[in-house]
């Protein structure tokens, strides 16, 4: 008899007469306080949670769906090139992201895409839930990028001190 494929995101079961896990993401309007408004508190409480979840996915190290550091690290590089390119580039007169700067942002999607459909487990893929939102929040403005790094760099941070590999 043949396993039906699990549907994208639909995580695993946790064992015996346990539920599925499912990734608790993040609502549209916490995103709106983070990239927004640049709410820092709420950026830490959501960073904090996200980055947890994605270490230990239903409070274990070794369930199948954890995000593995290298799984992202590309995604992240880049993220860390556009911002030197900004702060390298742009003067302080300039609110908005020049053109190829607002252009590698939105190709991050794509690429976080790819990256989920290849990486064992659904790690990356609940991180591309998080950040492809994230990324359309931030449409041209200087300041909403900047709040969309420091989001990013604290669930990675958040990721690493809960044991992240």
């Amino acid at each position: 008899m043949s396993q039906q494929p699990r549907p994208s995101g639909a995580g695993r079961p946790g064992g015996p007469g346990q539920q599925p896990y499912r990734f608790p993401g993040v609502s549209e309007e916490e995103l709106r306080q983070i990239i927004v408004e640049g709410d820092p508190v709420k950026l830490v409480e959501v960073a904090e949670r996200v980055g947890k979840e994605l270490a230990q996915p239903a409070g274990r190290r070794t369930h199948p769906d954890a995000l593995a550091t290298s799984q992202i690290r590309s995604i992240f590089g880049k993220v860390r090139e556009l911002d030197m390119q900004l702060r390298a580039g742009a003067s302080a007169e300039h609110d908005q992201l020049d053109e190829g700067i607002y252009r590698e942002l939105h190709l991050l999607r794509p690429k976080l895409a790819y990256q989920a459909e290849r990486a064992p487990g659904q790690g990356v893929r609940h991180l591309q839930q998080v950040l492809e939102p994230a990324i359309k929040l931030v449409e041209r403005s200087r300041v909403r990028f900047q709040h969309f790094v420091d989001f990013f760099e604290a669930v990675l941070a958040y990721h690493k001190a809960y044991g992240g590999q």
